[in-house]
């Protein structure tokens, strides 16, 4: 079976306010509920794991019960969005064959898109949604560039990020061991020597994260309709 989980238990600090961001409405409906129904739509993810903080319990259950979705659980979120997915993997059902993770902010990913890294991750094992990136990017430090890397080489990390239950329970493990923490769930494959491949996204699946990503979520939803 593959398990979504849901990382939803962020403070949204750069939105503004004391309210996490994807319990904010986007044209009425909350963030998170968009993102949980584009899931659902794909019919090869069989559960849902929704990581939220432990003062949100009550008000993301209560948001979700009436939605039609897969079997769910509510898993209470950490200090980290890594130490978050690491609740979420302790939670997985014993039948899990495939992971995704999966920003709760990302509503526009596409069911097309969800579908190709469950497959990739089934056959390499591993596999992230990504675009290419299109603005040359610097290296800076202390102000001053210290390198351009080739643009053709660069590509943008998005979510879903699928892997086989166990590869991922490994790097996770590792690196609470070693008391690593990584900007994202493939980058604790990547130190281990782990291959992760890549599928290309739409540059639609953006993260909500400030008011302007916000305002454009909103133009977006207003053009679907």
């Amino acid at each position: 079976m593959t398990v979504a989980i849901f990382a939803a238990a962020g403070k949204g600090r750069r939105m503004g306010g004391d309210k996490n961001k994807v319990l904010m409405e986007l044209n009425g409906v909350p963030i998170l509920i968009h993102t949980l129904r584009r899931f659902a739509e794909c019919k090869n993810v069989g559960y849902f794991i929704i990581i939220v903080g432990e003062n949100e319990f009550d008000e993301v259950n209560h948001i979700v019960k009436n939605e039609n979705l897969p079997p769910y659980k509510i898993v209470i979120g950490g200090s980290e969005r890594q130490y978050s997915v690491a609740n979420g993997l302790k939670a997985l059902p014993e039948n899990t064959d495939v992971v995704l993770i999966h920003d709760a902010a990302r509503p526009f990913v596409a069911v097309d898109t969800i579908e190709r890294v469950i497959e990739s991750a089934k056959t390499y094992g591993a596999a992230i949604a990504a675009f290419p990136e299109k603005n040359t990017v610097k290296v800076v430090e202390n102000g001053i560039i210290t390198n351009t890397p080739e643009r053709e080489k660069l590509w943008a990390a998005t979510t879903p990020q699928g892997f086989q239950t166990k590869i991922i329970k490994e790097a996770y493990n590792r690196a609470i061991a070693d008391n690593f923490l990584g900007t994202d769930d493939s980058s604790l494959l990547e130190r281990l020597g782990k291959s992760v491949y890549i599928i290309e996204d739409s540059y639609e699946n953006f993260k909500i994260t400030t008011k302007s990503d916000l305002k454009m979520a909103e133009y977006m939803l207003r053009g679907e309709q």
